[in-house]
């Protein structure tokens, strides 16, 4: 297991951004939350394998319809033992 801290850059919000980065990690069993920053970024904790974080990590480089993706960053982070993934308020 390991943990990453991802923030999203981009026309990443107000295109439904949160709940499919919600559906797709609860289809890739991957832990965590989601939660819009003040500056227009999404930012996400995310927990699980590598083969289940690496294809997280692809879709959040894409995001779904609608997004511009422009930068992600990924930093290593502590394990929190995350038991599902949740959309989180600010």
């Amino acid at each position: 297991m390991k943990h990453l801290n991802i923030t999203i850059y981009g026309k990443v919000q107000g295109v439904s951004f949160r709940i499919t980065t919600k559906a797709v990690a609860n289809q890739l069993g991957v832990t965590g939350f989601v939660k819009n920053q003040a500056d227009g970024s999404v930012y996400v904790e995310a927990e699980g394998q590598d083969f289940e974080l690496d294809n997280f990590v692809d879709w959040c480089n894409e995001g779904p319809e609608g997004a511009q993706v422009e930068k992600v960053e990924i930093f290593h982070g502590e394990l929190q033992n995350y038991r599902n993934f949740e959309i989180a308020k600010r």
